[in-house]
């Protein structure tokens, strides 16, 4: 019975992921298109074929989807990690994304990404990324830290710290910028 539900949860994880990208990747316009021609898409879906069988205690299995996806896409997702449906891995090349970490619902990783570790150390080493989130190209996001929901990481920089909601971080090492949000609201509790 839990077999099946894995089952069905993998195909309705693919199919808000193949919506997400019609939403979010502004060249294409079909399904099919996605699903024939994106690199990113299908590094993301031996991701969920290996995680399904990975979850089921078929290792050696889930680690030959795993090797397949880093050897043709250039995509480094371990199995044991947790994305939600409803992810768009533009381009997908050199994107890494370690065991430990997790990936919300409607969030957008450009190519060059990695959620990694900052030690090497057993336990959690990995960040956590909210739901609709952006993680610009190059972005490198480190240790088992927090990347809240809305928030945004800008292309090339290195978070070392928790990211708050509705927030920017840029840099090596990563600042936090408030958002237009924020500063508006900060500006008229000034006056």
């Amino acid at each position: 019975m839990k077999t099946f539900e894995n089952i069905r949860q993998t195909g309705i994880d693919i199919s808000e992921d193949l919506e997400a990208y019609l939403e979010k990747d502004p060249t294409v316009s079909r399904k099919w298109h996605v699903f024939l021609f994106s690199a990113g898409f299908h590094g993301l879906l031996l991701y969920r074929i290996s995680s399904l069988l990975w979850n089921r205690g078929l290792g050696f299995f889930a680690r030959i989807f795993h090797y397949f996806s880093r050897i043709v896409y250039s995509m480094d997702i371990h199995p044991a990690a947790r994305i939600e449906g409803g992810v768009v891995i533009d381009h997908g090349s050199e994107v890494v994304i370690g065991s430990t970490a997790s990936v919300g619902k409607g969030t957008l990783i450009y190519h060059g990404v990695t959620l990694g570790s900052k030690n090497v150390i057993t336990g959690k080493r990995h960040p956590d990324v909210g739901r609709n989130v952006v993680l610009g190209a190059g972005a490198k996001i480190l240790g088992p830290i927090y990347v809240c929901d809305n928030a945004r990481v800008g292309a090339n920089s290195v978070v070392l710290e928790h990211v708050p909601y509705d927030s920017l971080a840029t840099g090596i090492p990563a600042r936090i910028h408030a958002t237009t949000v924020e500063r508006g609201r900060n500006r008229h509790e000034a006056v």
